[in-house]
């Protein structure tokens, strides 16, 4: 291994790596330094540190979000806003983004979370081909291909790819679908050391969706943005299979409100469901999850009966390209999860660790909005627009996403 990556290691405490090259054929001793070299290991130490103080104790101001209720606007009125939005998209200015990053692990399933095959009314269908079911019936409706943007990981990048290569794109226009990849951090064990893989690279996880803002900038896709003079992102998960991410309506709700960014909401069933709310904090639109709002006020209700932080996140978000712009090179905080994870010990043998033994860093994609002073809330019913796929069985599984799927497509 060259000096430069040697120093590296030394500078950073991590010439632990080094006992492993004994162990390493020249080609993966390549691989390894090359890794060495790319990672900002000054910015993994801060992030670590984080990880050993106690959190400051800052004065959280938590307020109510106005938001608009699309089952309480009159048939007048919701057509309006949507002529405001058709005009966007039918001239070309719209494009959509799927963060499809994750494996289908804990549906029990190999491979991208989205080539996950469901069993609907319609027959056999993968979450994938349901997006592009949308996207073509948009195609139909509107006399145009809107583009499509998927984010995967390094993890699953190649999969994605030719998964849909050998279904030809479900049939939707591949000159107008592109791929990029978020970004990777490595994985620290208790000590801030970095581990092995069975690969014999240092293990790294995706920084969360939080990454998107710099993946956007890296990758090309903002200039491409640009080039094709789109003004409007739609950005939701893959696993929501209801997700009806082209709406006319959240178009022009969000630009007759002068906003920058929009994001669905869907009611809280009860005051003390497990879910993050949309709210303002500190005079900004955040994100706030349930363990985060105090009982009181996660019980309090307005004049109407309603809850005042009752806007569940689905996940479903609007921005205008000038976001995307001022936030290229945006640093949002890391939060870090302790989780279990395989490693090769310094013998060379690939240990399961029984409890968790490393911190996963990621960022969420919501946390930039502070950096603006509102946003657009726009609430739908979770029967029309809200079917997610995370869990084998139970809440929130394919069985559950399906009926919803089912019940929808009449």
């Amino acid at each position: 291994m060259k000096e430069k990556a040697v120093q590296i290691l030394k500078q950073y405490s991590q010439e632990h790596i080094l006992k492993y090259l004994p162990y390493l054929t020249q080609e993966e001793q390549d691989n390894l330094e090359s890794q060495i070299l790319r990672i900002n290991f000054e910015e993994l130490k801060k992030i670590y540190e984080f990880t050993k103080c106690k959190p400051l104790m800052q004065e959280k101001l938590i307020e109510h979000i106005e938001y608009t209720d699309k089952s309480k606007l009159s048939k007048e009125r919701k057509e309006e806003l949507e002529q405001i939005g058709r005009e966007i998209i039918c001239s070309g200015k719209y494009a959509v983004i799927t963060m499809a990053g994750g494996q289908g692990s804990r549906l029990g399933h190999q491979g991208p979370k989205g080539t996950y095959e469901l069993n609907t009314k319609n027959g056999k269908k993968y979450i994938f081909e349901i997006i592009i079911d949308t996207l073509k019936k948009a195609q139909k409706e509107y006399n145009i291909t809107i583009p499509w943007y998927v984010m995967t990981s390094n993890e699953n990048h190649e999969d994605t790819i030719k998964f849909l290569e050998e279904h030809n794109y479900f049939e939707y226009d591949k000159s107008e679908i592109k791929f990029f990849k978020q970004g990777e951090l490595p994985l620290l064990n208790t000590e801030g050391k970095v581990i092995i893989d069975k690969d014999k690279k240092i293990k790294e996880a995706a920084d969360g969706n939080g990454g998107i803002y710099e993946a956007i900038a890296r990758s090309g896709v903002l200039e491409d943005l640009k080039s094709k003079d789109i003004e409007w992102i739609f950005i939701s998960n893959v696993d929501n299979i209801l997700s009806n991410f082209v709406d006319p309506l959240l178009v022009g709700l969000t630009i007759e409100q002068n906003q920058k960014i929009a994001g669905k909401s869907v009611a809280k069933t009860n005051p003390k469901e497990k879910v993050g709310v949309f709210c303002k904090m500190n005079g900004s639109p955040k994100i706030i999850e349930y363990i985060d709002l105090p009982e009181k006020m996660a019980e309090q209700r307005d004049e109407n009966g309603e809850l005042l932080y009752g806007e569940v996140n689905i996940a479903n978000y609007l921005f205008h390209r000038s976001v995307f712009e001022n936030l290229a090179d945006i640093k949002l905080p890391y939060h870090a999860a302790f989780k279990k994870s395989a490693y090769l010990n310094e013998d060379g043998k690939y240990i399961e660790p029984e409890e968790p033994n490393v911190y996963k860093f990621e960022t969420f994609i919501f946390d930039a909005f502070t950096r603006y002073d509102n946003m657009t809330i726009l609430r739908v019913k979770r029967e029309d627009e809200f079917a997610p796929v995370k869990n084998k069985e139970g809440n929130d599984s394919p069985e559950t996403a399906v009926a919803l799927y089912n019940a929808k497509n009449t």
